[in-house]
């Protein structure tokens, strides 16, 4: 690496707790992420990072698609229990905001395409209703086998029939009544987090991540563990601009309905698609960047600057000159021998 400082025993400590757990086989292997295991599309980018002494991934998604139902509201969940909501309030619990369901864990997180792992598990209730860490197949027969609308609802949605459920009314789907539970439709592109044994080996992440197109590239932690400890960033390698999100259908009384039509759902799905593209090659592009950003620095052997390199090629003109007056008088000399060779033979 380039004139760092060596990583501090506290860091190579951490390092190799976290790269112990990363070597656990895949079958045993398991996190707090929704699929429970590495993204396979990131796990090499995660051996390139933590191949570098002064580096190490602390979590990560390749990116997702995800379709999310948040938590119930207060006031319904108060009901449900038979107590009051307090101060008579009907807030909603915010969506998605638990660790153990989140994108970010202990080591990386991850959610395969198939393994919808739905869990009840994060702040308020909420449910993963579908997780894909690879683009969505168009017509891909999405549960029922033909394709059809109806199959991206299962898919999406992960409607089940439910006997002796009421159909919701007009009036349950219009507002936001008590029973009311939001689902929406996500795009999340890569985010990596990376412990620094130094600012230094953080500042080289911080710059290969912006020059890839992460633009929100940046540290999120620079306190020290210990007051006798050198400070450890955490850099988080991260990008807004093509995240997205839109709410895409409701839940009341233990059903699920679409609040938008089948095709405008189709065009959220290839949207995210195009994203997955451009991900992929701004992860492609993060991983050159580091390469270039931790190498060693170039032998200056033979360098010269433009002065010198001048100074240098009017040298060999000179020489070159030199060598071509030398040449033609040679070539004269030579020719006046034989014309008096030619006059002493007469």
């Amino acid at each position: 690496m380039k004139n760092l400082p060596l990583p501090a025993p506290a860091f190579t400590h951490r390092k190799q707790k976290i790269l112990d757990q990363l070597s656990v086989p895949d079958a045993a292997y398991t996190d707090a992420s929704p699929k429970g295991s590495v993204d396979a599309g990131i796990r090499q980018l995660i051996d390139q990072v933590n191949a570098h002494a002064g580096l190490v991934t602390t979590s990560s998604c390749a990116g997702r698609v995800s379709v999310y139902l948040e938590g119930a509201k207060a006031a319904a969940a108060a009901a449900a229990m038979g107590t009051p909501a307090a101060g008579g309030s009907a807030s909603l619990v915010g969506a998605g905001t638990g660790t153990g369901t989140g994108r970010a864990t202990a080591t990386a997180t991850a959610g395969a395409r198939g393994g919808v792992a739905s869990s009840a598990g994060g702040k308020g209730g909420g449910e993963w209703l579908f997780v894909s860490h690879d683009p969505v197949e168009m017509g891909c027969g999405c549960g029922d086998g033909d394709g059809s609308e109806e199959g991206y609802e299962r898919l999406l949605l992960g409607l089940k029939a439910v006997e002796g459920a009421a159909e919701p009314n007009r009036g349950e789907l219009a507002g936001l009544t008590a029973s009311l539970r939001l689902i929406h439709f996500k795009f999340e592109p890569m985010i990596l987090h990376v412990l620094a044994a130094s600012l230094e080996h953080a500042q080289l992440v911080i710059q290969a991540g912006m020059e890839a197109g992460f633009r929100e590239t940046g540290a999120v932690s620079l306190l020290k563990r210990q007051p006798d400890e050198e400070a450890m960033p955490v850099v988080a390698v991260r990008s807004m601009g093509l995240s997205f999100e839109s709410l895409i259908g409701a839940e009341t009384r233990g059903v699920r309905r679409l609040i938008v039509t089948p095709e405008y759902l189709k065009t959220l799905v290839q949207i995210a698609n195009e994203r997955f593209v451009e991900n992929k090659k701004r992860i492609a592009r993060f991983s050159a960047a580091l390469e270039v950003a931790v190498s060693p620095p170039k032998s200056k052997d033979g360098w010269e600057d433009a002065q010198a390199r001048r100074e240098r090629k009017r040298q060999e003109g000179l020489r070159r000159r030199e060598e071509l007056r030398k040449d033609s008088k040679s070539a004269d000399e030579s020719s006046v021998d034989l014309t008096l060779q030619q006059s002493d033979m007469e």
